[in-house]
């Protein structure tokens, strides 16, 4: 029986990495899927890894509707038989809704993968609708660490090296990368005491060039 899955996690645990890993199993074996994603670190149409593995994928744009997209894909080509949809806490609730149709009308396997709660520790609309509707959900067991080496759960932006907690929910930036806006993982205890590496990194560096 085809399902609805939602892969989730915080960042850096992989998600990405499984994603091709399916697409590759699947296709493999003579299996024909679409792929998806939305505003991929890489750029538009692609789905990476962090470990340099990238695959072409249809960028998902806002109004998109995925039910119609994946049934005029069908109608060419009957021997599609699964979708898997990337950055998942990206898509507007309605696009979650429209991969459900997928699964209940169209008879195909959809895996989503994608993080829960955003910099603020709040749900993206995305997610919270995937968690609503999903036949089922999986916790990625690739474990992530916070810089002081406890297990981490809550997703961080840092911009020009200090943590925030405010702006808006979607900036597009990458985990550890010395940038104007970066992402870190951090346990929740840090989280709130707004302890981010990125932040300490920086301010280490402030007080080192003011006192040479």
């Amino acid at each position: 029986m085809s399902e609805l899955v939602f892969f989730t996690g915080t960042m850096d645990c992989g998600k990405s990495t499984l994603a091709l890993q399916m697409d590759h199993n699947r296709s493999a074996r003579g299996r024909r899927g679409v792929v998806f994603t939305r505003d991929d670190r890489a750029g538009e149409g692609v789905l990476s890894s962090r470990l340099g593995l990238s695959t072409a994928a249809v960028e998902v744009r806002p109004g998109i509707d995925l039910y119609g997209y994946v049934n005029g894909i069908l109608a060419a080509d009957p021997e599609i038989d699964y979708v898997i949809c990337d950055e998942a806490q990206f898509l507007e609730p309605a696009q979650v809704e429209q991969l459900a149709l997928v699964v209940d009308e169209l008879h195909l396997d959809v895996f989503a993968f994608g993080i829960t709660t955003d910099f603020r520790t709040r749900l993206f609309p995305g997610s919270q609708r995937l968690i609503e509707l999903a036949d089922r959900i999986e916790i990625l067991q690739v474990e992530t660490l916070c810089w002081c080496g406890a297990r981490a759960t809550h997703n961080a932006r840092t911009v020009d090296g200090s943590m925030v907690v405010e702006g808006e929910q979607k900036v597009v930036g990458d985990v550890g990368r010395q940038a104007a806006v970066s992402y870190e993982v951090l346990c929740r205890l840090h989280h709130r005491q707004k302890q981010a590496q990125n932040s300490t990194a920086a301010a280490g560096r402030r007080i080192g060039g003011f006192a040479g």
